[in-house]
């Protein structure tokens, strides 16, 4: 006997940590879930980037072009996202994004989003939460990582 194949969930963690189970099987449907093979490129610096994607399993390498060579500058493994500025500020992608071994990815566009927000404007505020809270800690981290470093000239001109 075969088993049914069963649609991935995004579980309670990240961005969608505050949201109930219904909604985020509600929000699953408003995107689509990608299977991505190790080795294989999720997001090119340089491209167009405008969606937002979800970590549901496996590890991606985030690097960026310094003096010809790739910097690895982030590791990204489940319940970690990605994307989340470009989906409300569409822009080229800053970083390429790599998987390191099979991985599902939840992705969604501003439209998804939107779509999701509308027909259910609770969840779509806990989704927004979600969403700021690791924008934030991103930024706090940034922020240390500057002042630990020779840039704090740089963060003085920031602010």
């Amino acid at each position: 006997m075969s088993e049914k194949f069963k649609k991935p969930e995004l579980p309670a963690v990240g961005i969608v940590a505050q949201m109930d189970q219904d909604d985020r099987a509600l929000l699953g449907g408003y995107g689509e879930f990608l299977p991505v093979q190790a080795g294989q490129v999720l997001i090119q610096a340089g491209d167009d980037q405008e969606n937002l994607y979800f970590v549901i399993s496996g590890v991606l390498h985030v690097s960026i072009l310094v003096d010809g060579r790739a910097k690895l500058v982030a590791r990204v493994g489940a319940g970690e996202s990605l994307g989340e500025v470009n989906v409300f500020d569409p822009e080229k992608a800053s970083a390429t994004v790599v998987a390191q071994e099979f991985a599902q990815i939840w992705k969604a566009n501003r439209s998804d989003i939107d779509q999701f927000v509308e027909a259910y404007p609770h969840a779509g505020t806990c989704l927004f939460a979600g969403i700021v809270t690791v924008m934030c800690r991103r930024i706090r981290n940034m922020n240390e990582k500057l002042a630990d470093s020779e840039s704090v000239d740089i963060l003085g001109k920031f602010w």
